[in-house]
């Protein structure tokens, strides 16, 4: 048999048995093909589906921290409330990918409405009763109340209100921490005339805010869990946190990245003599071990200024919001400051955004996205930082009486329980 001859021969036989049972397997698995097609395609659809279906199923509220007229508690009992709601668990696969559940997140705000400072968590309804336990165990005087949501009062209209909103982001990687208050000596809790607490700077700002004019600020935290694929791995996953930690201390202590030892070769022995850093190197290094200690969390921080268009103060408002986060900034290690490509803080130059078109659909976005505290999950979620509970204590937590701003509530008397011996 001539080689043309095996063609035909091996041509013929296809089409005469092979071709009509391949076509015949291919139209029964077609529908298997299709539902795993279109689920790749679809499936983040999917998910934002059911996850949202989810979302507006679930009743929110809003707590307003009253404080107690004498406080003398550090910083460290905000974080120990921290630990009570540090929850990494995302549900099952079937809770997540079914009924859309997704790992809970908070809302930390302290805000300022016309001068009038408060502190609030906004939260799930279900949730409230174990986060308000751990308030009461770390301050027995504080009165909590459920109250409207103060976001919503603003009806934004461009003619009426001018509004100027950011949110922040790192000036170095995540694994570099913020000045704490460890670093400002509140965890050896001083006499109050001795306190220097960072907030108290932002709090005397939000106090002096005139009528017409709200101030904001917006940390949606949620517990930070291992997120990253490893290398060369399908299932394993890493913790980028701290990986990248790792990272920045390899980039202090290894000198020769070539032979990955310390320092510089001896030639001697033939083995990496040991690491020569400075004291600054040194306590860069301490001060990213000891923030890896801590348990993290994911947060995206915001801040705004709202006030009449004919009373807007830019330095003072603009100014005030950034100003208040600077007081955790530190050269060597992180600090905070407005991510020029989010909301309106972008627009740095007028011919950027012709007749306000551009800030005015901005600003209607940003205040859905502050209403409904989105920040992890569609439809606004956007690029976070992770703090451990050290540093989000730092920038969260009820102050003393060193914050003497007067329009910042405070429960006007202790409270006793009546004596065990009353008459009956």
């Amino acid at each position: 048999m001539t080689f043309q001859g095996l063609i035909d021969f091996l041509y013929g036989s296809f089409q005469e048995s092979l071709w009509p049972m391949v076509t015949h397997y291919i139209i029964i698995l077609s529908p298997i093909f299709a539902a795993i097609f279109l689920g790749i395609v679809f499936w983040d659809i999917w998910v934002r589906y059911v996850q949202l279906k989810n979302f507006l199923g679930i009743k929110y509220t809003v707590l307003e921290l009253r404080l107690p007229k004498d406080t003398f508690k550090s910083p460290l009992a905000m974080e120990t409330v921290l630990h009570a709601i540090h929850n990494t668990s995302d549900g099952s696969y079937y809770a997540r990918y079914w009924k859309g559940e997704t790992r809970p997140w908070y809302s930390l705000e302290i805000i300022s409405v016309e001068g009038n400072v408060k502190f609030l968590i906004w939260t799930e309804d279900q949730r409230k009763n174990n986060l308000k336990s751990a308030l009461y165990s770390q301050y027995p005087g504080i009165e909590i109340y459920e109250i409207d949501d103060y976001a919503k009062n603003i009806q934004y209209d461009p003619k009426v209100w001018k509004l100027w909103a950011a949110e922040f982001k790192f000036n170095k990687p995540d694994p570099y921490p913020i000045k704490t208050y460890v670093d400002f000596g509140l965890d050896k809790d001083p006499k109050e005339e001795f306190k220097v607490d960072p907030l108290v700077h932002m709090l005397e700002w939000l106090g002096s805010l005139r009528p017409n004019e709200q101030a904001w600020f917006q940390f949606v935290v949620r517990a930070h869990k291992n997120e990253q694929r490893k290398a060369g791995h399908l299932w394993k996953v890493t913790d980028k946190w701290k990986d990248d930690a790792q990272s920045e201390v390899n980039k202090i202590l290894i000198r020769d990245p070539k032979t990955k030892v310390a320092g510089e070769i001896n030639p001697e022995t033939g083995f990496g003599k040991l690491p020569t850093i400075s004291k600054g190197e040194q306590e860069i290094v301490a001060a990213i071990e000891r923030s890896l200690q801590k348990l993290p969390f994911d947060v995206c921080v915001r801040g705004a200024y709202i006030a009449k268009r004919d009373i807007f103060d830019t330095p003072f408002g603009i100014g005030g919001i950034i100003a208040s986060l600077k007081q955790f900034n530190t050269e060597h290690l992180n600090g905070f400051r407005p991510n020029g490509k989010k909301w309106i803080a972008k627009f740095d130059y007028p011919w950027q955004d012709y007749k306000n078109i551009r800030r005015t659909y901005l600003s209607k976005m940003f205040l859905k996205a502050y209403r409904r505290r989105s920040a992890f999950y569609p439809p606004f979620k956007t690029s976070s930082m992770v703090l451990n509970t050290e540093e989000l204590a730092t920038i969260y937590h009820l102050p003393g009486s060193v914050a003497g701003t007067p329009t910042l509530k405070r429960v006007p008397s202790k409270k006793s329980e009546a004596p065990t011996n009353l008459p009956v």
